[in-house]
Formats: C-alpha cells, structure tokens, sequence
C-alpha cells in the first residue's frame, strides 16, 4: 500500500478531513459570537459551548449533560466537532442539519430553557447585534431562521483535520507507530469500519446500539424510534464520529463507558461478538488516538453588551 505525498491512500475505509468549502465568513463571525452567547438562555448562564466546549473536544465530558435549574439531561452530548459531515444531528437524528439542531437546545426546558422568541427579543435589545444582523443579513429584520443559520455557519468551520492519521493517510508512512497500524488494521479486519468509515469515521448511519448482545442502557433515550414511531427503530443510534475520541468521554448515548478501553472492549463483544485481548484492545486504543487532529482556534468573540431594555436573566424557576 502506497502513497504520493498529498495524495490519499486509495481503498482505505477512512478518508483526510477535506478543507470547508463555501463559507459565509460574515454569517460564520456573528455566529460564533451567538455561540457563546449565554444571553441566549434563559438563566443568562448556558451558551451553545456549555455543552459543546471547544476547550474539550467539543463535548463537555460528562456522563450527560447539565440543563436549566441544574437538570441533568437525559443523553450524552455529541461533539460538534466535524458535526457537519453527520447525516442527520442528534443521536435519534430528529434535526436535518446543523441550521435544524441549533434552534433546538434555545427552547428545551432541560437545556437553555429559553423561547425562541425570547431570545430574539434579546438579540433584538441590543444595538450591535441589531447593527451585525443587517450588515450580515442586508435588512433589519432578525429572526430565529437567521440566528440558527448563522450559529451552523459557524459550525461548519469546527474541522479538525491534519491528525496523525490523516498525514499517514496522505502519504507520511512514520506518522503514526508500527503498534498504531496493527490497531488500525485489527480495527479493520474486526468490522469496526463497517459503521466507522469515511472522512468523519462515523456520522454516516444509524445502527442498533447491542447486535449481537442487548445494551443494558441508563438512559430512557430510544433512538431513531422516537423520531419515526417505528419499534424497528429502537434502540438505533447514529454512529459517533471517532474524531477525536480520546478527548470526547465519556462514551456511547448514554455515557456509561467511561475510558477509551471500556468502550472499545464492549463496542467488540456487543456489536462483533468479539472479545478483544487485553493487547488487541491497547493497539486499537492507540490508533483511535491517532484520530486527535488540530483543533478549532479563533480569537474569543467579545460580546455586546446589554442594555436596559434587554430581558433580565432567569436563573432559576
């Protein structure tokens, strides 16, 4: 198997992370400071990067996360990291892109809490904001079509290309160990790349959660079932992105596998009917942390202040 330098390996299950393409800087600027906006809650104190810090792989490394009057969620929260290459976003896919996904948080109870029209009432109290939506936009006019547009323009730059992989993918044979590439290939020849392929190594389809044996599950969450209203359904998840997976734990919808070893020894016996040795599962733990590529980095956005018409904080019911 060979390379040319900058050219990809042909026949691998796993391809480069691409470079975005087709990017509204404008809309991506506004959106990232709506990112981190907490203004946007209903207590003033959750942003979209509570819960996807890109300090921390895009996740926030909890077993589930942490909602409005500190309700704990009922699900794992997905990176956002290259969430723009999954076929559909949640895990039960209810949301058809990043635009659909981004207005959902703003307006769960259990999460940000707030009303979509309550959050343009704050957007709309402040001056800058109102000054940036008719700069991005053209007119005056703001709504939650146009914050959820901007907020996933924003998202699609969360790319984490150039991983050590991704380098020995495109040609640089000592990117990664010998005991790296024994992982990669048991992660082959096991069937892992049969749900775990392309560019995202994940995000491409919905698969039961327990194949060959039942998941025992701590989360009420049904998957795919909940969305369709089809029994067939349950239990089917979209498969997670491996990016960067050493940094996105804990593991699965429900957060139960707590390290990197966990998982892979229960994804092998649950979804393979394959017990992985203890030195089979190392290997393949080392490739997956190969995955790791260059994170998101961007000047923090400083947000414009409040006025004294803006809608006051709510921090608790």
């Amino acid at each position: 198997m060979t390379a040319v330098a900058g050219v990809a390996m042909a026949n691998e299950p796993i391809s480069p992370i691409a470079p975005v393409k087709e990017i509204n800087l404008a809309q991506v600027e506004l959106g990232k400071k709506l990112y981190f906006d907490p203004r946007l809650s209903k207590s003033g104190f959750i942003s979209c990067n509570s819960c996807h810090n890109l300090s921390m792989g895009g996740t926030d490394n909890l077993k589930t996360s942490i909602g409005h009057n500190w309700q704990q969620g009922p699900i794992n929260a997905p990176t956002v990291l290259n969430s723009s290459m999954n076929l559909a976003q949640f895990w039960d896919g209810r949301a058809a892109d990043l635009k659909e996904q981004a207005g959902g948080p703003i307006a769960n109870p259990g999460e940000m809490a707030s009303t979509h029209t309550l959050a343009i009432d704050v957007i709309k109290s402040i001056p800058q904001y109102v000054v940036e939506f008719k700069q991005v936009f053209g007119d005056s006019e703001i709504n939650i079509d146009r914050v959820t547009e901007a907020i996933a323009e924003f998202e699609k730059t969360l790319i984490t290309p150039n991983s050590r992989f991704d380098q020995w993918l495109l040609g640089d044979k000592d990117a990664i160990t010998a005991t790296e590439l024994e992982g990669y290939q048991l992660f082959k020849t096991s069937g892992c790349v049969a749900c775990h392929n392309g560019p995202a190594v994940g995000g491409s389809s919905f698969q039961k959660m327990g194949v060959v044996e039942p998941y025992k599950a701590t989360s009420p969450a049904e998957g795919l079932a909940a969305v369709t209203g089809k029994d067939a359904d349950r239990f089917m998840f979209k498969v997670p992105t491996l990016r960067n997976v050493e940094m996105t734990y804990p593991y699965f919808h429900d957060g139960e596998a707590e390290t990197l070893t966990e998982a892979v020894d229960i994804m092998g016996r649950l979804q393979l009917g394959k017990k992985f040795t203890d030195e089979e599962n190392a290997k393949i733990v080392a490739f997956l942390k190969t995955l790791t590529g260059d994170q998101p980095s961007f000047l923090m956005p400083i947000l414009p202040p409040s006025t004294d018409s803006t809608p006051r904080p709510q921090p608790f019911d």
